[in-house]
């Protein structure tokens, strides 16, 4: 799948990343990071213009994720239904509550992951609008222009960065998780301390 896209923006350049891009910003998981890696050796390269595929890369993300905000805003309850008892919702549903809009922020470039159910329970929660779309664009500005300025400044060696960020994003997700099984740990043995006295 990654060969076959990356061939794809190769052919048909900024468009393309963007198509994809949005699509990835509404929850289908596709190979968005490398992508975005690859474009900026390309960039470097010549075969895309860095200016042209940053902005349209940009803007079509934070519109998928508009998106996805929307889905989870107004069908709130068949949101809930489908995702609400899923592994990466509850992740995502800790973090919103202990981080709030740092949640959104984050979950843009270093735990992507939990970037769809971020989006969602941000919209379920009634999440202000203009507060989610600046710390999404934030988010997506520092994904877009770090990620790809790693592929622009790496170029040729831009696979061994790609493969390096998807260990390092695993790691940050397992930390993550482990902090806040250590708390629920610690606030059940609270609560329990508390009943029995």
């Amino acid at each position: 799948m990654s060969d076959f896209l990356l061939t794809q923006v190769i052919n048909y350049g900024a468009p393309l990343l963007g198509i994809v891009v949005f699509i990835g910003g509404l929850g289908v998981p596709l190979p968005c990071t490398v992508l975005v890696i690859a474009a900026g050796a390309f960039a470097r390269q010549g075969i895309l213009p860095w200016h042209t595929t940053a902005l349209i890369s940009i803007i079509s993300v934070i519109v998928g994720d508009s998106i996805s905000y929307s889905f989870g805003y107004y069908a709130s309850e068949r949101v809930i239904e489908r995702f609400g008892g899923s592994p990466r919702w509850l992740e995502a549903e800790k973090a919103f509550q202990k981080w709030g809009p740092l949640s959104i922020f984050f979950s843009r470039f270093l735990v992507t992951a939990i970037a769809l159910p971020v989006n969602l329970i941000s919209g379920t929660t009634r999440f202000p609008f203009r507060k989610f779309i600046l710390f999404d664009a934030l988010g997506e500005v520092v994904w877009i222009f770090g990620y790809g300025g790693l592929g622009y400044l790496f170029g040729s060696q831009w696979e061994v960065v790609s493969e390096f960020l998807s260990n390092f994003g695993g790691l940050v997700l397992g930390i993550i998780l482990f902090v806040i099984g250590i708390k629920q740990a610690r606030n059940w043995q609270i609560k329990k301390h508390q009943l029995l006295h």
